[in-house]
């Protein structure tokens, strides 16, 4: 049997999982940190640039400093973001589902027109028509 051949504890199988996956968080950590400091617009091309250089060159106390640093920054850039991202999905939605042009309102306005005199029930029952066609 092939396995049973092999001189790999479970141990060292485990622990080599755990590397996997602090590897794996470690580029995580590192990929939210870029994103943050390219998403920033409070700090120019040399600041963007500096914090780059550092995070490559120091990974560890970069990424930490960064975070350290500016913590509580990423978190509310990262809030406003999504409210703006909610505020920008409400209105959209607002401005498709109610745009005023429903059967309903079609029919009602067409029946503002019958009772002021502006148009005939002829032209009336022609509009009730296309908007419950349409």
């Amino acid at each position: 049997m092939l396995l049973a051949d092999t001189h790999y504890p479970l141990l060292n199988v485990v622990w080599s999982m755990i590397v996997f996956f602090a590897w794996i968080l470690w580029i995580w950590l590192l990929i939210y940190v870029y994103m943050d400091i390219f998403r920033r617009d409070d700090i120019g091309g040399w600041g963007k640039f500096g914090w780059v250089v550092f995070t490559i060159f120091l990974p560890f106390i970069g990424v930490f400093t960064y975070l350290i640093v500016e913590g509580k920054g990423m978190d509310e850039r990262k809030q406003k973001d999504v409210r703006q991202a909610q505020a920008d999905t409400d209105n959209y939605i607002r401005s498709v589902a109610h745009n005023g042009n429903s059967s309903a309102d079609q029919i009602a306005q067409a029946n503002q027109l019958l009772n002021s005199g502006a148009i005939t029930q002829d032209e009336y029952q022609a509009l009730k028509a296309k908007a419950l066609a349409g």
